[in-house]
């Protein structure tokens, strides 16, 4: 991209049932001064998240808002938003979170990157954190084999994916490398969106100044997903290895990666079996994928550790009373 910090950005949310959120995501994103445009794109919802989203609209002309009648999945939603807009940049915002005011300036500021990303906060009420703490916004730059690793959940360990990472995104590289989300995919689509990014050559640096501020909820709809998501995952990891030039390294974290999500899709499947048509018809469905064994044994004794675990701390909240960021910061000076 050019190293130019006057360029502006098109925000792309992609909702579905999201009318009680929506507002503060579109608000947050129409209070930047560097977003030319704001594309929703209401996902076949059955609420009134398209009206709600209308009605944020301050006469600027930059808010755009398209309505799927059936659900498409936020792959499609995305790739309709980027055919819908012109900014040079992109910036993905997810319709239950928001924006930090002031959040585009330190990322901007730097130069030299494709894709450019900052800090998250985790919280659960977004009324409770007008700003984070300032954090020095050093920069550092992000390889294919750290991204892929960094989306390789460790047990035991919050969630800190860098898959959960929403950077702004140069359209002249996504245009001249012709890169659009896989609408096949509703579970990891980003990763899949990041990791063929990365394999053809995107510079992706990352700040760690908080502008983002994600809200965890109990019942989202990323924390919901089918087993035949899963496995699409997994093979998108495999069409990454068979379509793309990758360096020994980075394919030996994609084939980790791909193991780590298959093991969870044959917990899945042998559950799924189990449910539907009892122990006698699990049994002989493992009995057909011999391989898949340890990973439906261990995950099955990791199920119960953690039910155990649960139960024995129940009385502890689910939610976080604190906000948690995604990358330990240094605080800025004075701050």
């Amino acid at each position: 991209m050019a190293d130019s910090a006057t360029q502006t950005i098109c925000v792309i949310i992609a909702a579905k049932n999201a009318s009680d959120t929506i507002g503060l995501a579109v608000a947050s994103a129409l209070r930047e001064d560097a977003v030319s445009e704001v594309v929703v794109v209401d996902d076949g919802s059955s609420d009134a998240t398209e009206a709600a989203a209308r009605a944020l609209d301050d006469g600027s002309n930059r808010l755009k808002v398209i309505s799927f009648a059936q659900n498409r999945g936020p792959s499609a939603a995305r790739n309709a938003a980027i055919a819908q807009s012109s900014a040079p940049l992109i910036a993905i915002l997810d319709a239950d979170d928001f924006f930090f005011p002031g959040r585009f300036a330190p990322m901007l500021a730097e130069t030299d990157w494709d894709f450019i990303a900052d800090n998250i906060a985790f919280v659960a009420d977004p009324t409770a954190l007008a700003a984070p703490p300032r954090f020095q916004s050093r920069a550092r730059s992000m390889s294919l084999v750290q991204f892929v690793e960094g989306n390789i959940s460790k047990r035991g360990k919050p969630r800190g994916e860098t898959g959960f990472l929403k950077p702004i995104m140069s359209r002249a590289f996504l245009d001249q490398h012709g890169l659009r989300y896989d609408e096949e995919l509703r579970l990891g689509e980003d990763y899949d969106f990041y990791v063929r990014a990365l394999a053809k050559g995107a510079r992706y640096k990352v700040i760690e100044h908080c502008g983002y501020g994600a809200v965890v909820r109990g019942d989202s709809l990323s924390s919901r997903h089918r087993t035949e998501d899963l496995r699409r995952l997994y093979e998108a990891d495999n069409a990454i290895m068979s379509q793309m030039a990758l360096a020994p390294d980075a394919r030996h974290v994609i084939t980790t990666h791909r193991d780590h999500i298959r093991a969870r899709y044959e917990l899945r499947a042998f559950l799924d079996v189990k449910s539907q048509s009892g122990k006698a018809a699990a049994i002989s469905h493992m009995l057909k994928r011999p391989d898949a064994l340890p990973a439906v044994v261990s995950g099955i004794a990791f199920d119960k550790y953690d039910a155990l675990r649960r139960k024995n701390n129940s009385s502890a909240a689910s939610l976080p009373v604190t906000p948690r960021y995604l990358l330990s910061g240094i605080p800025a000076a004075g701050k």
